[in-house]
C-alpha cells in the first residue's frame, strides 16, 4: 500500500461537525490514511470509560473511507507532548495493560481501524532512575551470559547501562504488541522511532522486526535535524529514511510523522515548511523505499504545548499550500499505482556504516568543556553523514546502516563498497566479517579513528591490530593538529580538509597515498591503499569526512569518492556527470521501469547533467514547480524544485 496521510488530533471540545469536516477534507485532497492519538485521559474518568469522542472520529473515517492507525496513549502528564517511554512501576505496567484491554477491544469493531501504534516515539536517551527499571536492569545483568571476548583481560569501560537500554526498548515494545495481540490477532502493528541521529544507539531494528508489521519514524525538521542547516534538510531526510529502510529489512516501512505546519513555541527551532519542502520530504522518503508518509498534523490541537501549531489546515479550516502540495504528490502516486504497487530501491552497492558501540563510547568519554565537533557527542554520526552527503552530491544513492544490519553472508562482494568514517569502535564480532568482505572482493574506505577501540573501549591499535593484514598497515600514533588542516593525497593531487587528528602509518603490505605536500624529506605516511584477497582497502586515519563537512564543501571529498568508486559509479543506471553541491538523487525501480527523484537544494536554478546507462527517458512524472524539463541527458531544475523522472530499460 502506498499512501500520503496526516494525523487528525482529537480532543475534548471538538464538535462532531468539526471532526467530520477533517475527514471529508482528507478524502477531498487524496490523503487516505490518518493516525489518531488514543488519549486515555480523554476516555476514562475514574473507573468509567467513555469512548464517544473517539467513536465519532472512527465513524467519520468509515464514512469518508480513511484508514486509521490508532496510536495507544495511556495516561500521562498533560504537558508530556510525546508520551512516556517506559513503565515506572509494576502497577503502572498493569494500568497500561488495563488500558490496552479496554481500548483495543472497543475499537476493534470499526472497519476504519487499519492498525495499531503501540507507543509514540520510543527512544529516551537514557535509562529512567526508578526502582522498577533498576530491578529489571539487575535481573538482566544477572541473566547475561559471559561474553566470549573480554578484551584480553584488560580493564574496560562499563557500557552495560547503554546495552541494557537497547534490551529494555525491545522488551517493552514486544510486551506492548503481545498485549495488543491478546485482543487483535491480525491488524498491522507499527512503531515510529524519533530523533534517530541521536537515538540510534538504543535502537536494535532487526530485533524489532520479529514483532512489528512495519517500521516507521518521526522526522521533524524543527526537532530532529539539529546536525543540519535548513539547506541540508533534504539530505537529512534522505539519511533518516535510509536508516529506516535498512532497519526495516524485509518488512515494509513508512515515515510516520513529518512536520506539516508552523511551530512557534514547540520545537527546537521555529520553522514552517514551504510547499517545496513538503514535496522534497515526501519524495525523498518514497525514493528511499517508503510506502509513504504522514504529516503531523491535519488540524491544529487547541490546547496543550502545541496549541495552534503544526497543522496543514489554517485556522479557517482551509487548505494551506502545504496541504495542496501533499495532495499533488498523493495524486501522482495514485496515477502511477502500477509502478508503486511493487517497487524497490535500486541498490548502488555503496553502504555507509555506523556502529552502535561507537556512539556509546563517544558519549561515555565526553568532557563538557570541550567544544570541538570531533570530540563532542555527534562526531561519530556526523562523520558518517558527511560521506553520505558527499555521495549524494555525485548522484550516488547510498545505503546508511548500522553494521549489524549489513549482509555479510554473501560469497562474492565484487561491486560492493563499505565506508567506515570515524567509527571509534569496531566490535570483535565484526572483525572477521569485515576482513572477509574485502577478501571476497569488496572495497573498504576507512577514515578517522575508526577501529581505535573494541566494543569495551579497549584500544586495539597495537602490533596485534585485527585488521593488520586487511589494511596492510599499522598505526604509529595520532597527533592533534588543528580544528581544520590541509590533507594532501599525493597520487590524485587532491587537497582536502581534515579535522583534529592526523594518524601516521607503518606500512606492511600497503602502498602510500599520502605524504607531506611540501617536504621532500618528510617520510611519514598518512594514508594507504592495500590489496587483500580479491578486494581493496583505502585507509586514511584522519577525519576527512568531518573536516569537509565543517569546511562547508564536499567538492574534494566527492572527487576522492568518485575516483575510488569509479568501477561502481560507472555502472549505475543514473548518476551526476559532475559534482553537484546541494543536489540529491534517489533511484527506484519496478522490473524494467525506473524513477529518479531529483532535489535541488543548491540555492540556484541548475541544468543537471546526468550519466545514463541502459535507460531510455520516458517522461517527467512530477515537478513541484512545473519547471522541470528534460533534454539530452540533462534536467532543467529550479531552486528548491523536486523532479521525478520515469525511465525504462533499453530492450
Amino acid at each position: 500500500m502506498m499512501f500520503v496521510g496526516a494525523e487528525i488530533f482529537i480532543e475534548p471540545g471538538q464538535t462532531d461537525s468539526e471532526i467530520y469536516s477533517w475527514f471529508e477534507l482528507m478524502q477531498k485532497y487524496g490523503l487516505g490514511i490518518t493516525r489518531i492519538r488514543m488519549f486515555e485521559s480523554y476516555m476514562r474518568k475514574g473507573e468509567v470509560w467513555d469512548f464517544s469522542l473517539f467513536d465519532v472520529a472512527f465513524e467519520a473515517a468509515e464514512k469518508y473511507q480513511i484508514k486509521v492507525y490508532a496510536n495507544l496513549f495511556p495516561e500521562t502528564n498533560f504537558s508530556d507532548v510525546g508520551g512516556f517511554k517506559f513503565p515506572k512501576t509494576a502497577e503502572h505496567l498493569g494500568a497500561i495493560a488495563n488500558y490496552i484491554h479496554h481500548v483495543v477491544q472497543h475499537f476493534n469493531q470499526f472497519n476504519s481501524l487499519y492498525g495499531w501504534v503501540p507507543i509514540n516515539e520510543p527512544g529516551s536517551g537514557s535509562l529512567p532512575e526508578d526502582d522498577f527499571t533498576k530491578d529489571r536492569f539487575q535481573t538482566w545483568k544477572d541473566g547475561r551470559q559471559n561474553a566470549s571476548y573480554n578484551s584480553n583481560g584488560f580493564n574496560t569501560l562499563d557500557l552495560s547501562k547503554r546495552e541494557f537500554l537497547v534490551a529494555h526498548n525491545i522488551w517493552f515494545l514486544k510486551w506492548l504488541t503481545q498485549e495488543i495481540r491478546k485482543y487483535d490477532k491480525k491488524r498491522p502493528i507499527h512503531v515510529n522511532n524519533h530523533d534517530i541521529f541521536k537515538n540510534a544507539a538504543e535502537y536494535d531494528f532487526p530485533n524489532w522486526r520479529e514483532f512489528l508489521t512495519s517500521l516507521g519514524g518521526s522526522a521533524h525538521a524543527s526537532w530532529h535535524f539539529d546536525y543540519f542547516s535548513r539547506d541540508q534538510f533534504a539530505v537529512a531526510m534522505s539519511a533518516n529514511a535510509e536508516m529506516l529502510r535498512s532497519g526495516a529489512g524485509p518488512i515494509p516501512w513508512f515515515m510516520t510523522e513529518l512536520q506539516g505546519g508552523n511551530n512557534t513555541y514547540s520545537g527546537k527551532r521555529p520553522l514552517c515548511p514551504t510547499k517545496e519542502e513538503i514535496a522534497q520530504w515526501l519524495w525523498v522518503n518514497v525514493g528511499s523505499g517508503s510506502e509513504g508518509g504522514m504529516f503531523w498534523c491535519m488540524n491544529a490541537r487547541r490546547s496543550g504545548f502545541e496549541a495552534g501549531e503544526w497543522a496543514m489546515l489554517d485556522f479557517q479550516n482551509k487548505p494551506t499550500d502545504r496541504l495542496l502540495m501533499a495532495s499533488c504528490v498523493s495524486k501522482t502516486v495514485s496515477q502511477n499505482h502500477d509502478f508503486f504497487a511493487d517497487f524497490s530501491v535500486q541498490d548502488s552497492g555503496v553502504s555507509v556504516l555506523y556502529t552502535r558501540e561507537s556512539l556509546w563510547i563517544e558519549q561515555a568519554l565526553q568532557i563538557e568543556s570541550v567544544e570541538l565537533e570531533g570530540r563532542m557527542v555527534g562526531g561519530v554520526m556526523k562523520s558518517a553523514l558527511s560521506y553520505f552527503e558527499a555521495l549524494s552530491e555525485i548522484g550516488v544513492h547510498a545505503s546508511f546502516k548500522e553494521i549489524g544490519e549489513y549482509n555479510f553472508e554473501l560469497h562474492d562482494f565484487t561491486g560492493q563498497a563499505i565506508i567506515l568514517s570515524q567509527q571509534l569502535s569496531v566490535p570483535s564480532k565484526y572483525w572477521k566479517p569485515l576482513n572477509d568482505f574485502v577478501y571476497k572482493g569488496g572495497k573498504l574506505i576507512v577514515d578517522g579513528l575508526t577501529a581505535y577501540y573494541d566494543e569495551n573501549a579497549c584500544c586495539i591499535l597495537g602490533p596485534d591490530f585485527p585488521f593488520k593484514d586487511c589494511f596492510g598497515a599499522l598505526i604509529n600514533e595520532f597527533k592533534f593538529v588543528d580544528n581544520l588542516f590541509d590533507f594532501y593525497l599525493s597520487l590524485s593531487k587532491l587537497e582536502l580538509k581534515s579535522h583534529l587528528w592526523r594518524g601516521t602509518l607503518k606500512l606492511c603490505t600497503a602502498t602510500s597515498i599520502s605524504k607531506s605536500k611540501f617536504s621532500s624529506v618528510e617520510t611519514s605516511t598518512y594514508g594507504c591503499r592495500n590489496d587483500f584477497g580479491e578486494g581493496h582497502v583505502v585507509w586514511i586515519p584522519s577525519l576527512l569526512g568531518l573536516g569537509s563537512r565543517i569546511s562547508g564543501s564536499y567538492k574534494e571529498l566527492s572527487s576522492f569518492l568518485r575516483d575510488e568508486l569509479s568501477d561502481i559509479v560507472a555502472k549505475l543506471p543514473v548518476s551526476f556527470e559532475t559534482h553537484q553541491p546541494g543536489m540529491l538523487l534517489k533511484l527506484i525501480r519496478n522490473t524494467n521501469r525506473y524513477m529518479t527523484v531529483l532535489v535541488n537544494k543548491s540555492g540556484s536554478d541548475q541544468i543537471l547533467k546526468l550519466n545514463i546507462n541502459g535507460l531510455v527517458y520516458e517522461r517527467v512524472a512530477f515537478s513541484s514547480t512545473h519547471h522541470g524539463t528534460y533534454i539530452n541527458n540533462a534536467i532543467a531544475i529550479s531552486s528548491e524544485e523536486t523532479v521525478v523522472v520515469e525511465w525504462r530499460a533499453k530492450v
